[in-house]
């Protein structure tokens, strides 16, 4: 399984083995027609594992599939974690909502999403969703999985590319984690209750 430097070195030769077969390709593409980040303005870092989360997410909401909700959400991101959502009307038409009900339907979305994890929200000035929180992908999907919310054909589908760019080191320190919190959680249920305030253990 790759670790994070062995990803990084495959994903430069995938690099370099892409931009020989576009010199064979196409040669003549002209570079006003290409994006790259390090030369086009306006682009962010995203999951490369979001394709899949976002169909986990479709999966678990059926007739109102808001997968496409948290693209939008990390494509507005600032390369932060953190969104501020001034405008809840932007956020809404871009994920596809129109109309006099655009904003209560993507408010409906991002309930779903924090149902499932992908995000945590606190209220400000534009309401409910002023704060979100992009929750790793990565991370939710283990917690799907944990949660019995994932089909084992999709799990594995993810299992498959965490492994292929390096990330599976973040479902093992999240397993920690949950694990550490519910030992925490064990150990203060199996303590044994104080003693009453009258009891003698207290004079």
């Amino acid at each position: 399984m790759a670790n994070g430097k062995q990803a990084t070195a495959k994903r430069m030769k995938m690099a370099e083995r892409a931009q020989q077969q576009m010199d064979i390709h196409f040669p003549n593409a002209p570079r006003v027609f290409l994006w790259h980040r390090k030369t086009n303005d306006g682009y962010t870092t995203l999951p490369r594992t979001l394709p899949i989360a976002m169909q986990a997410i479709d999966a678990q909401t059926k007739g109102q599939p808001a997968g496409h909700t948290l693209f939008c959400l990390w494509a507005r991101s600032p390369d932060h974690t953190l969104v501020t959502i001034e405008n809840p009307m932007t956020f809404a038409c871009e994920a596809g909502f129109v109309g006099e009900r655009a904003v209560d339907t993507w408010r409906k979305r991002m309930k779903k999403l924090r149902e499932l994890f992908f995000i945590a929200t606190k209220p400000g000035p534009s309401g409910e969703f002023h704060y979100v929180l992009l929750i790793n992908p990565n991370v939710a999907m283990e917690w799907l999985r944990d949660s019995g919310l994932m089909q084992d054909g999709l799990y594995a589908r993810f299992l498959d590319r965490v492994a292929d760019i390096g990330a599976f080191g973040e479902i093992e320190a999240v397993r920690e984690h949950w694990k550490a919190e519910t030992a925490a959680a064990q150990a203060i249920n199996a303590a044994p209750p104080p003693p009453p305030s009258d009891s003698p253990a207290t004079t």
